[in-house]
């Protein structure tokens, strides 16, 4: 039995919403690192770090599937088609105007009301250190255009790295998106301690001021001398809930625009615990980051039969910026994925 063999057994106890047990995959390296990860919803189910000799689970996440699927924070899961939102559910490609389906204030958020996160994935390849699902989403799916085929493959390395590969074709000009959906708590996830005194720094110079509704409004800002400067480590609390932005949010729920030099490798993000043990380093290829300081989280359920607080886990979703559909005027790289392209992204978590 392993490490994780009570995760396996409770969330195998009752199907998922299609009828069938949901199947749990466990990676491991030679440090001892495990973390597990699922069918449904392309899911990271847990994720643990060696720390001084003992396992520390540093994700966010249920024990059954009764509390996953009645979740509503998408925990650890692959959103799609398009990650974060899209005003009004409404875009336009070469002048036809589409209709997506609206699930948060009047709004398309993370895909929709039944976005990927809700799909059971097909399992195309298994490896010692690394698991590979496959989703088709066929034309007209909430609205999109365009049958949309996806893999996300996770890959974990002896440098406790996790790696999430994504890769997408379609068939027709459609907005594409796909992140991770995980909250991390680097002191341990199944405390009670809240997320809030981790230290974080961001590589970037700009943020997208929000409407109460988490639409972008006007122009991106400087971080330099606001609340929104992560450019050198602080801890999270310092300049919390110091300014209209983060008021009309109940916190941090912004994005980033990445320093360009990210793309190229460059570390975008570094989350330390409050206790110093773990610092997790975050590299993608994606231009954006949305960081969400879990201001809604209170009454999800934890793993062990209470509930997280607000502020418990900290997102760190690596995307193309909110609504980027409707901002062609934006210098940023576009989120329209046509027939001649094929979506290659990736994101590294890596544990230190």
């Amino acid at each position: 039995m392993t490490e994780q063999s009570t995760l396996f057994e409770t969330m195998t106890k009752e199907v998922a919403s299609d009828g069938r047990l949901a199947q749990l995959f466990e990676l491991k390296n030679e440090n001892g690192m495990r973390a597990v990860f699922m069918d449904i919803g392309a899911t990271w189910l847990s994720c643990k770090v060696p720390v001084k000799g003992q396992l520390r689970e540093v994700l966010l996440g249920q024990s059954s599937m009764a509390d996953f699927l009645n979740q509503q924070s998408y925990m650890g899961v692959t959103v799609g088609r398009y990650a974060n939102r899209i005003a009004n559910g409404k875009f336009k490609i070469d002048g036809t105007k589409y209709q997506v389906d609206t699930n948060q204030e009047g709004n398309t958020l993370h895909g929709g009301t039944e976005g990927f996160n809700q799909r059971r994935w097909s399992v195309i390849e298994e490896t010692p250190n690394s698991v590979e699902f496959n989703l088709v989403s066929p034309d007209g799916d909430q609205g999109f255009p365009g049958e949309l085929t996806v893999n996300v493959k996770y890959l974990l390395t002896d440098d406790n790295q996790v790696v999430i590969s994504y890769n997408g074709r379609t068939t027709k000009s459609t907005p594409v998106n796909l992140t991770n959906h995980a909250y991390f708590n680097l002191l341990g996830a199944d405390n009670e301690y809240l997320a809030l005194d981790h230290i974080l720094s961001i590589n970037a110079s700009e943020y997208v001021p929000t409407t109460d509704v988490g639409i972008p409004k006007g122009l991106w800002k400087k971080v330099k001398d606001t609340n929104f400067d992560f450019s050198d480590p602080k801890v999270i609390s310092q300049d919390f809930m110091l300014d209209k932005d983060q008021g009309n949010a109940k916190g941090y729920d912004h994005s980033f625009v990445l320093d360009k030099t990210c793309t190229k490798g460059e570390c975008a993000a570094s989350l330390t615990s409050p206790d110093s043990l773990v610092t997790m380093h975050v590299v993608t290829t994606k231009p954006a980051m949305q960081l969400y300081t879990g201001n809604w989280l209170a009454g999800t359920p934890n793993r062990v039969g209470g509930e997280y607080q607000d502020y418990s886990g900290i997102a760190l979703e690596t995307q193309f910026l909110p609504d980027a559909p409707n901002h062609p005027e934006w210098d940023h790289p576009n989120s329209f994925l046509t027939p001649e392209e094929t979506y290659r992204h990736s994101t590294c978590y890596q544990f230190i």
